[in-house]
């Protein structure tokens, strides 16, 4: 697969209830995917018992484009019903799943399905960025966790909105809520390895109040928790030493920050007192100035080892603040 100039082939598969404002931005991000290694054979489109504008949109895309297929549920029977229609109906045998109120960055796909092109690897998921701006303490609880989250799957996959995965399975039996744990929970049974490609970015938005907030994370969690009652596997964000190392390292993160911070405030102030003893007490105007030698270097040069030390790997962007200060 994928050698010898061989394209990798996916069935992109979209569960979606309700979703007019956002499936036809959707539907079109998936069609302008900048595709090199990788081909998009169809996008499926599962309508679980939609009363908005959902079914229209999709077929005007339809009409466009002979790739996007439809199927429509009746009753609304849950995700994992709409997932089940999609396996039945995939061609390909790479599945990538996605959800219908996400919006993939335009290499989402091509990041997220060329990482197949290693037999070894059973199951992708992509990177969750949050695009309402944190300017409530909701949003920006939603950020903090979405950035928490990443920090965990560098180190062990917790995968979510935008999964890829080799179609091992027929279905996912009608009781698991967690989709996406239970395909991992499959895959590392087969002794396929599951990856994190931070590089595929999907755009979701967070909650925006307290009870949406945890409504999400009572859900999550109460899934998962069967998951592990039942099938005996325990995702990453369920290992609480895991996930306490990784809070740990961001708040020592904040410490720094914060101490860097008060640093500044200590200079800053110390300055102004000098600069007020100049002008009031010696009269001092500083026309000719008492010149700063250490700022007096090759600019260009310094630009260029900024740029490359921006782009190794920095724990935290809190981390990579107090390394600039």
């Amino acid at each position: 697969m994928g050698t010898s100039g061989e394209k990798i082939r996916c069935s992109v598969g979209i569960t979606a209830y309700n979703e007019e404002a956002n499936i036809g931005a959707l539907l079109q991000a998936l069609l302008d995917q900048h595709l090199h290694r990788v081909e998009i054979v169809e996008i499926i489109v599962v309508a679980s018992a939609c009363t908005d504008r959902t079914v229209p949109i999709v077929q005007e895309f339809m009409a466009r484009d002979p790739r996007i297929k439809l199927i429509e549920q009746e009753r609304r029977e849950g995700k994992t019903s709409a997932i089940n229609l999609f396996l039945k109906a995939a061609r390909a045998e790479i599945c990538v799943l996605e959800s219908g109120d996400t919006l993939p960055h335009e290499y989402a796909v091509e990041h997220l399905v060329r990482m197949f092109e290693d037999p070894t690897v059973g199951m992708v998921g992509a990177q969750k960025v949050a695009v309402n701006t944190p300017d409530h303490i909701v949003g920006l609880l939603s950020h903090i966790r979405l950035r928490l989250e990443h920090q965990l799957c560098l180190e062990i996959p917790r995968l979510g909105e935008m999964i890829a995965f080799r179609k091992v399975f027929d279905q996912i039996p009608p009781d698991v809520a967690m989709d996406e744990a239970f395909v991992e929970a499959i895959v590392v049974q087969r002794g396929m390895s599951v990856r994190y490609a931070p590089d595929a970015i999907v755009y979701n938005t967070g909650p925006t109040s307290i009870r949406d907030f945890v409504r999400q994370r009572r859900r999550n969690h109460a899934g998962h928790l069967y998951l592990k009652h039942k099938y005996g596997y325990a995702v990453s964000s369920i290992q609480n030493r895991r996930v306490i190392k990784v809070v740990l390292r961001e708040l020592w993160g904040v410490v720094r920050f914060l101490w860097v911070l008060f640093l500044l405030a200590v200079l800053e102030g110390y300055s102004r007192l000098l600069g007020w003893y100049d002008f009031a007490i010696r009269g001092e105007r500083h026309v000719v100035w008492d010149m700063a030698w250490s700022q007096k270097q090759n600019v260009q040069a310094e630009k260029e080892r900024e740029d490359q030390t921006a782009q190794e790997p920095v724990p935290t962007p809190l981390a990579r603040s107090v390394r600039k200060a």
